[in-house]
């Protein structure tokens, strides 16, 4: 076996496609079969390698998030048992895996670029550009999950002529990975604002990128958006609030130069076209059905403030239990796993919406959208005592949630669904009640910090269970909302972790690299931004 940060895993290459929009995705079903790569091939390569941990599938969803992250943020219900809240391996090691396999391409990507003369590396610097964006991405999500990790010399096994010696990779310490994707994400933006393409190379880049379909504004959002949620998450360390603070500013005070996600329509996300293709997200169902009841089953937590505040999103989001008599009833993570499970098989427990989400075939792959980032804004003006401005981010993020699961219903083909009715939209009306209600008006709250706890519990709902990685990593680091959870003492992790630990196969593989940083490999050291 061989070390998975050196690893290259070979051939994901694509070939040409059509950039019509109903066609999209036709030429992405077996990119294995690819025997010869380009820049622009590789970088579709990049992207596909990474598709199934960004549109929902089954082995994301049912063997990595099940009994781990979506326990952890109570986004779902679930029977207590002994050893509950230590993730599992094979959970892990797929999300390590899929990360590596992705910054493997990526490396490759940079190989074949680097080996082209100066005027067609002009040419295709869009890709390169593009193409580090969505795997920093992913790089910040697994240092929020791991802490340190190999980074800076990892996937680098083609490059150095396979050489695995000269391959094992170091790891890097979370805050200077932290550091680099801010200065290059930075960079970037400066570059992406400064591009121009031909209309050969314009047409080559939608060709290829089934992600933006080649809208460069599109990516520069993406990029500007990518350094908001990085500079919010790192703004209570001491090392990074000046940084913070003035970058937060400077992106917010001029949307020319650094325009972000700010509507809906802006969202970056894997859109699925045509479900016979491999952008599909068919695996959803398995992802959360296939496990029985509770790997769909609504947590009490989520239920309860959805049922307390009249939250629009409750009838398109969840489903009353089949006994319930129309009522949306959450499962307690405090009772015993006899009294869980008679609740349940008495059909009294919500779960998850089949018509919204586990049957809905066309659900996207969400890595950043227009509510998201009005939270992080409102909890930035809020830092900085600008109250009108985090009102008006705060309310504005609210009535952009409920219009996005409005829109993720839209485009549902799930049909005929056993003991079930297909909800409908959530009016205009609905969302300003909801929005003036006692327990989220915003002038409800007399102090910041129970502002801020109005912030944090709309990023919980937002993100439930699709937004598993955001969702963590915010309850993490604002600790809240508060959620209760049995204690298991017959383990030596009695409580959720607050990180993810390194897997085994890295650690037998990549010892000496792994000396470095075994004392904080536990489920109990903090990740360096989590400071409260």
């Amino acid at each position: 076996m061989k070390k998975i940060s050196s690893l290259l895993l070979g051939g994901l290459l694509l070939a040409n496609v059509s950039c019509k929009e109903s066609d999209f995705t036709e030429a992405y079903p077996n990119p294995a079969k690819i025997a010869e790569t380009t820049v622009e091939k590789q970088f579709t390569g990049v992207l596909y390698s990474n598709k199934d941990y960004v549109l929902p599938g089954y082995r994301y969803y049912f063997v990595s998030l099940r009994t781990s992250i979506n326990h952890y943020t109570q986004a779902t219900g679930w029977t207590n048992s002994s050893g509950q809240y230590v993730p599992g391996s094979s959970g892990i090691e797929d999300v390590w895996y899929n990360y590596y396999n992705m910054l493997a391409q990526y490396r490759e990507l940079q190989k074949i670029y680097a080996s082209k003369p100066a005027d067609q590396q002009a040419d295709r610097k869009i890709f390169m550009l593009a193409a580090a964006v969505y795997v920093y991405d992913y790089t910040a999500k697994l240092v929020d999950l791991h802490g340190s990790i190999p980074f800076s010399a990892a996937g680098m096994l083609s490059t150095n002529g396979g050489d695995y010696i000269a391959s094992s990779a170091k790891f890097d310490t979370a805050e200077s990975i932290y550091t680099f994707l801010l200065d290059d994400l930075k960079r970037i933006s400066t570059e992406l604002n400064g591009i121009t393409l031909n209309s050969g190379y314009q047409k080559s880049f939608q060709t290829q990128d089934f992600l933006n379909k080649g809208d460069v504004t599109l990516w520069k959002r993406y990029a500007n958006s990518l350094r908001l949620r990085l500079l919010n998450r790192v703004s209570d360390v001491d090392s990074f609030k000046s940084r913070s603070n003035t970058e937060m500013a400077e992106i917010l005070g001029n949307s020319t130069t650094y325009p972000i996600v700010e509507t809906n329509a802006q969202n970056i996300q894997m859109n699925v076209y045509d479900i016979n293709t491999d952008i599909n997200s068919k695996g959803f169902q398995d992802g959360l059905e296939s496990a029985g009841w509770f790997g769909n089953t609504a947590g009490k937590a989520m239920i309860d403030n959805m049922n307390a505040n009249n939250d629009p999103r409750l009838p398109i989001l969840f489903e009353p239990g089949a006994s319930a008599g129309g009522k949306y009833i959450g499962l307690d993570p405090t009772a015993t796993e006899g009294t869980q499970t008679a609740l349940f098989n008495a059909g009294q427990v919500a779960i998850y919406n089949r018509y919204t989400l586990s049957r809905n075939q066309f659900f996207p792959g969400i890595l950043i959208n227009a509510p998201q980032i009005n939270l992080i804004k409102a909890e930035y003006y809020l830092r900085i005592g600008n109250d009108a401005s985090a009102k008006t981010a705060y309310e504005t993020a609210i009535a952009q949630s409920v219009q996005f699961y409005n829109g993720i219903l839209a485009v549902t083909n799930a049909t005929g669904v056993t003991g079930s009715t297909k909800p409908t939209a959530a009016t205009d009306a609905s969302i300003s009640a909801y929005i003036a209600g006692k327990g989220v008006n915003w002038s409800s709250a007399t102090t910041s910090a129970d502002k801020l706890k109005l912030i944090a519990t709309q990023k919980w709902l937002h993100y439930n269970l699709v937004m598993p990685y955001d969702n963590w990593s915010d309850l993490r680091r604002l600790d809240y909302p508060t959620l209760s959870f049995q204690v298991d003492n017959a383990n030596n992790q009695t409580l959720p972790p607050v990180r993810w630990t390194i897997p085994g196969n890295e650690i037998t593989y990549n010892a000496t690299n792994y000396a470095a940083i075994k004392a904080t490999d536990n489920l109990t050291t903090k990740i360096f931004w989590d400071v409260k």
